[in-house]
C-alpha cells in the first residue's frame, strides 16, 4: 500500500522543534541511528510530516529520499495525521471475505477522506489494517479502542455518528 503525503498543513510548536533539536543533536553524527531519530520524531509530532522529514535530513546530513524512503517502506511510519478518532478497518483474508472492502469504501464516502487519511478538522482518521485477531468477528472495524464486528455497509453511519462532535 503506497503511503502519501498529508493534504492536512502542518502545524507544529516551539515546544515540539525544542524536542525535535534535542532528539537530533542525541544523534548528530551517527546515521545509523536515523530510525531512531524518526520513531522519536514521530512521538513528538505524532506523525512526520515533510517538513519534519526535511528537518531530520538536514539534522543527520542525509538526504530527504532516504528519510521518505523508510518512512514509507516501514508500516510503523505515517505521513499522515491521525484524527482524534482513528478508525482502522480490517482487511485481513476472514473480514475481507465478508465484506470489510465495502465497509472501508463506505467510511471513505461518509468522511470524505481516502485511506491513510485524516478529516480537515482532524476528527476522524483512516486507515487499512491486517488481522487484528477478531476472525469470529469478522468483518471488524475499530474506532481508537473500540472494537466493532458483524458490521455490514449499513452500519457505518451509525458509527461514525457515534463519534462525531
Amino acid at each position: 500500500m503506497l503511503k502519501k503525503l498529508s493534504s492536512i498543513p502542518f502545524v507544529g510548536t516551539a515546544e515540539q522543534e525544542a524536542q525535535l533539536n534535542a532528539v537530533i543533536d542525541k544523534y548528530k553524527g551517527d546515521k545509523s541511528r536515523l530510525m531512531a531519530v524518526m520513531q522519536e520524531a514521530q512521538g513528538i509530532y505524532g506523525y512526520l510530516p515533510i517538513e519534519v522529514q526535511n528537518k531530520i535530513a538536514d539534522g543527520m546530513d542525509v538526504p530527504l529520499e532516504k528519510v521518505y524512503g523508510v518512512a514509507t517502506f516501514y508500516a510503523q511510519f505515517s505521513l499522515s495525521p491521525k484524527g482524534n478518532n482513528h478508525i482502522a478497518v480490517c482487511l485481513g483474508t476472514a473480514c475481507y471475505v465478508k465484506g470489510s472492502g465495502d465497509i472501508y469504501n463506505k467510511l471513505q464516502e461518509v468522511l470524505g477522506i481516502g485511506g491513510d487519511e485524516c478529516t480537515a478538522d482532524r476528527s476522524f482518521s483512516l486507515t487499512a489494517s491486517r488481522c487484528i485477531g477478531a476472525c469470529g468477528l469478522a468483518p471488524v472495524l475499530t474506532v481508537n479502542e473500540d472494537v466493532y464486528g458483524r458490521l455490514t455497509v449499513d452500519d457505518v453511519k451509525g458509527i461514525v455518528a457515534k463519534y462525531s462532535n
